[in-house]
């Protein structure tokens, strides 16, 4: 299936490995950012603020796509706050291109907050769903500016005429510079200071973490997701979560991350160590380890977003989903989840982001 696809976020994970799996499909890409940077592999650079319907509608005033990935979020202090932002860049976006009628179908990327509710809530209330986590699972009684997202595609779905699908990745895996959750290359960065430092890779994370099984989604793996749904009866109108297809567990994939990087590793010993706590001196660090092996980027922030990792692994519970629905539906993409990251750690280094 070929058609004219706008991606929002192209410039993220998600995002940029969608237009790439767009493009040697054949499709027309135009990725909206907010910048509208040089995105390269023929994806068309759009330049928008998302939270501006003005303009939103300026930018995409020539534009008429049949599909929408929607693949970005923006991340504010209170839940209220995300609600409100992340809900108004979907409307934005449907509602600039409602009076064209060029839209056939609409990706939406949320993610498994949908089952567990913002970090805050599930620690502070003990909620524990039930794994491996279903889409058949209803919404929680809690504020969440994914259910909220959902609600501006179905309304617009119902105005429009278009079909609709939700993907629900877990931690996503795969190179982005200048994006606000990488748990791939922050741990590829840790690993590097820890091995120009002598520091020990300690995990930084739970016991639950730590012990418990979990599964991950590569960034390919959602790609060909994404783009599968667009073509697909059976994805029309539905949720699906999107993951590797493997389980694992912390404990048993930690010393294999650190044996990639040839470095000592430590795992849990009773107490949560928080990356950015470990990292606090890690700009300074990370400057001078760019400066000996000439790397393409300086800025530690641009490539390490401890502050998304320590959410990840420091969570008080088990973490994992169900594939079943998206294999009765058809997709059977399957991907090794050790592979997944030291894939990434070997493009990284190729790419000249780590040493």
């Amino acid at each position: 299936m070929q058609g004219r696809a706008l991606v929002v976020g192209a410039s993220g994970i998600t995002g940029g490995h969608t237009a790439r799996e767009l493009i040697r499909g054949g499709w027309q890409v135009y990725g909206l950012s907010r910048s509208a940077a040089d995105m390269g592999d023929g994806v068309i650079p759009v330049g928008a603020n998302l939270l501006d319907a003005t303009s939103v509608e300026a930018a995409l005033e020539t534009i008429a796509p049949t599909h929408v990935f929607f693949t970005t979020w923006t991340r504010r202090a209170t839940e209220a706050e995300n609600i409100a932002a992340n809900s108004a860049m979907v409307r934005h976006v449907l509602d600039a291109l409602a009076p064209k009628r060029s839209v056939r179908h609409v990706d939406l990327v949320t993610g498994l907050k949908h089952y567990l509710g913002p970090f805050d809530a599930y620690v502070s209330s003990g909620l524990k769903p039930e794994t491996p986590l279903r889409e058949e699972q209803p919404r929680l009684d809690l504020p969440n500016f994914y259910y909220a997202q959902e609600d501006a595609v179905f309304a617009a779905a119902a105005r429009d005429g278009f079909t609709w699908t939700i993907q629900r990745p877990h931690t996503v895996i795969g190179k982005a510079v200048g994006n606000a959750m990488n748990m791939g290359t922050t741990l590829a960065v840790y690993a590097s200071i820890c091995r120009e430092t002598g520091r020990p890779f300690r995990w930084p994370g739970s016991r639950a973490q730590w012990e418990g099984l979990s599964d991950v989604t590569d960034a390919r793996v959602l790609a060909k997701h994404l783009v599968w749904a667009t073509g697909s009866i059976a994805a029309q109108n539905e949720a699906f979560n999107v993951v590797n297809g493997d389980y694992f567990r912390w404990s048993w994939l930690w010393p294999r991350l650190a044996a990639w990087f040839g470095v000592e590793w430590a795992g849990f010993d009773g107490e949560i160590h928080p990356l950015e706590a470990e990292l606090a001196d890690g700009a300074e660090i990370w400057e001078r380890i760019a400066a000996r092996h000439k790397l393409k980027e300086f800025r530690f922030d641009r490539l390490a977003s401890p502050w998304h990792t320590d959410l990840d692994l420091s969570r008080p519970l088990e973490v994992m989903t169900d594939m079943s629905k998206s294999r009765r539906a058809g997709f059977t993409v399957f991907q090794t989840t050790e592979l997944s990251f030291t894939d990434l750690f070997a493009q990284l280094r190729s790419d000249g982001l780590i040493p």
